[in-house]
């Protein structure tokens, strides 16, 4: 039986990697996906790969975007039933560099984004006992170097996803996070702002530090936000799972 069938999901930043091959997984188990970019030209492109995915312009750091993606999501579907908090920010930013116009731009993607958007979904979740996943990263328990606010940012999103867990149980709402080791992507030349050389370089010493020797795929995170988002793990709540080939371990 397909639990997900008729299911109602927001997905945001879900034009491209991680939250695209999502959306379209969600799909394929027959779900209708409401996906969230800054662009409408990719939000478009990613809605062509089912039939079930639509795109709905949306800045995850902006409070009346949260507002207004939960409302377009209810006027389109009547319901709500799983939001996956994947949009995300980051930069590799030596702390003599760091100011507070980039400390805050990371934060507020990666945390006040998800909180708003989570606080906006949260009536129409305890009215379907949804469930909320959200996307952390290996370094949100795991030290980097150069990458300490994107790292903190990460490790927030954690401990929130524990206390909302908390918080949201007697209303019936599950919150858990997958926590993403380096996965092919576009996320070092576009979130992290490498070149292609040095994103090349980065993802050369990524692979030879993660114990199974290669970097993730889309679809090695996908199917843990999937199993968590899913009626069948109903009784899994303030959960962590961290997908990663086992970098954290190093």
């Amino acid at each position: 039986m397909n639990t997900l069938r008729d299911k109602v999901v927001i997905v945001t930043g879900g034009s491209s990697g991680i939250g695209r091959t999502a959306a379209l997984r969600f799909a394929e188990a027959g779900a209708r996906v409401l996906i969230t970019g800054r662009r409408a030209d990719a939000l478009e492109q990613a809605s062509r790969d089912h039939p079930g995915i639509s795109g709905v312009v949306a800045d995850a750091a902006s409070p009346e975007d949260a507002v207004s993606t939960v409302a377009t999501t209810i006027s389109l579907h009547g319901r709500l039933d799983v939001l996956v908090n994947n949009a995300g920010a980051g930069a590799i930013m030596p702390l003599a560099d760091a100011s507070a116009e980039k400390i805050q731009s990371i934060f507020t993607v990666n945390v006040v984004g998800p909180s708003l958007l989570a606080a906006a979904a949260m009536p129409h979740l305890a009215a379907s006992g949804g469930s909320i996943v959200n996307v952390s990263s290996t370094y949100g328990h795991k030290a980097g170097a150069m990458l300490s606010h994107y790292a903190a940012s990460k490790a927030a999103l954690e401990h929130l996803t524990r206390c909302w867990a908390l918080e949201l149980a007697p209303q019936h709402i599950r919150v858990n996070a997958v926590a993403a080791g380096p996965t092919e992507s576009s996320a070092l030349t576009g979130m992290m702002g490498l070149s292609r050389e040095q994103a090349a370089a980065v993802e050369a010493q990524e692979r030879e530090r993660i114990p199974l020797k290669r970097r993730g795929k889309p679809d090695d995170i996908v199917r843990w936000i999937l199993a968590l988002a899913d009626p069948a793990s109903g009784w899994i709540t303030g959960q962590i799972v961290t997908a990663d080939g086992g970098l954290g371990l190093t």
